[in-house]
């Protein structure tokens, strides 16, 4: 049997969103910049696509920006503020490679995080000011699955750099929590479509119409300017149609998965010793308070054993899980979330993500509590 626990890196796509995308892979083919009947059909579905990404992200069919992914999204919002001469980028240290990165690059200051992995408020506080041009904090930790106080976060942004722009990562958060709701307080808002049943190489960045940004990439007018190059219509299409049953879905969704995530969680705990529930707070009696983690979020630090060795093993049993961030695999450094955390290189080296979807099963969670303490017993002797 397979357990697919690694649904945070890439989730199986949607029947939905394929069957909306075929026509556009065959006959429907033509390009959406073009003005011909074929070129019209194109951008049509592409218009209505916006449409639908635009309702289920709380903002206007013209601040949609398609894009290639979360990482360009992310890009384009840390760049193209920065290229606008807004002033200095700020991020918190938790965030993915695709906002850190970049904003490493262009000196950003790095606002510290808790034991959760929550941004530091005080720090934050103390590091804004007028010259502030960009603030960074993505709305769920694509790793540990903290959910970041974004409403606090805008509040300290509007009192302390009023002309800064407020950033948020919100690829791990859709189909989880409101992005909508908890999203309109950020100018700028990066999705990526194949983390909620939509296709890879495709995402959006939401540009709120009070927000400026200078082209990053340059070419033709596509995208309002903002991002030349043809859309990838299929990929727009299907992300539409992900998009639109994941926020349906949602609330029955956050029930169930996050009843399998406690099972899980507790199961694994209480079979192995030496197991550390990472952003998470232990109440009395030892019961585990999730509520500040997205339901589908499982990550464990096991004292003794290698992830890497854990990863293989647990591979070789059928279960799919990580250590983190799909693009930073196989690197031998440690997490810098965990790291950013205040963990030791050691237990940031003995993490496992376990991560679930839409499609996880009771059968897929007996099999992982059935495999994962055989495999640490057997790293461990």
């Amino acid at each position: 049997m397979q357990a697919y626990l690694d649904h945070a890196a890439a989730t199986p796509m949607r029947p939905e969103s394929l069957a909306a995308m075929l026509p556009y892979l065959t006959e429907h083919f033509g390009n959406p910049s073009g003005s011909h009947a074929v070129a019209r059909r194109a951008r049509s579905a592409v218009d209505d696509a916006r449409d639908e990404v635009a309702q289920c992200l709380g903002c206007g069919p013209g601040e949609v920006v398609f894009t290639s992914g979360g990482t360009e999204a992310d890009n384009l919002a840390v760049l193209g503020v920065g290229a606008s001469g807004r002033g200095t980028s700020m991020c918190s240290a938790v965030e993915h490679h695709a906002v850190g990165n970049t904003c490493a690059a262009l000196g950003a200051t790095v606002v510290p995080v808790d034991r959760s992995g929550v941004v530091d408020l005080d720090a934050l506080a103390g590091a804004l000011g007028p010259g502030v041009g960009l603030v960074s904090v993505m709305l769920v930790n694509n790793e540990v699955g903290s959910v970041q106080p974004l409403a606090e976060v805008d509040a300290l942004v509007r009192e302390l750099a009023p002309r800064a722009l407020l950033h948020t990562d919100a690829v791990a958060a859709v189909g989880w929590l409101d992005v909508a709701a908890l999203g309109a307080v950020a100018d700028l808002v990066s999705v990526s479509a194949h983390k909620f049943g939509g296709p890879k190489g495709v995402g959006a960045l939401v540009v709120r119409d009070r927000a400026r940004l200078a082209p990053v990439l340059h070419g033709g007018a596509q995208e309002r300017g903002r991002r030349p190059g043809t859309q990838d219509v299929a990929g727009i299409v299907g992300m539409a149609a992900a998009l639109r049953v994941a926020t349906a879905e949602r609330d029955e969704a956050v029930a169930r998965v996050g009843r399998l995530r406690d099972r899980l969680a507790d199961g694994l705990t209480a079979s192995i010793d030496g197991v550390g529930e990472t952003a998470v707070r232990v109440g009395a009696g030892g019961v585990h308070d999730r509520s500040a983690k997205v339901a589908n979020s499982c990550h464990l630090r096991i004292a003794g054993v290698d992830q890497e060795e854990l990863l293989v093993l647990l591979d070789d049993e059928g279960v799919c899980a990580s250590a983190g961030a799909a693009c930073a695999s196989g690197a031998l450094e440690a997490s810098h979330v965990l790291m950013a955390m205040g963990f030791a290189a050691d237990d940031a080296k003995s993490a496992v993500r376990l991560s679930l979807g839409y499609t996880t099963d009771d059968g897929e969670i007996d099999h992982v509590l059935e495999v994962v303490p055989k495999v640490v017993e057997r790293l461990r002797t």
